[in-house]
């Protein structure tokens, strides 16, 4: 139900844009979430953006260097990263949840494909 693309290469430093479009279902109504999972790693949640009043949460490590936002009128959300480096190499997945925002998965309902990150040096 969600559709995450703009993976891709790129090298250290540089920057990438993930988009998560919600072909079936309103965006703006929903807590919107970036996670990322590294090979041998868990899963872990990167950044969210309240559906309630747009605030936005970001994990400590990715602070500074990545942005989300949501453009309501494309129902898309969107992770800007930047200066990115090897530990950014993750699968990175967006999720949903009709409440507010949330540190742990369980609390997202839906989820897109992932779109693979790899940062090289």
């Amino acid at each position: 139900q969600l559709q995450a693309s703009g993976g891709g290469l790129v090298q250290s430093g540089g920057s990438l844009r993930l988009s998560c479009e919600g072909p079936l279902f309103t965006l703006a109504h929903y807590s919107m979430a970036w996670f990322r999972q590294a090979p041998g790693k868990e899963r872990e949640e990167v950044s969210c953006i309240s559906g309630a009043d747009g605030s936005t949460y970001y994990l400590d490590s990715v602070k500074g260097r990545f942005l989300i936002s949501s453009d309501d009128a494309k129902n898309t959300v969107y992770l800007q990263m930047s200066s990115l480096n090897s530990e950014d190499t993750a699968v990175y997945y967006c999720a949903a949840t009709i409440y507010w925002c949330s540190w742990s998965e369980h609390h997202y309902n839906d989820w897109g494909q992932g779109t693979l990150v790899t940062v090289s040096s």
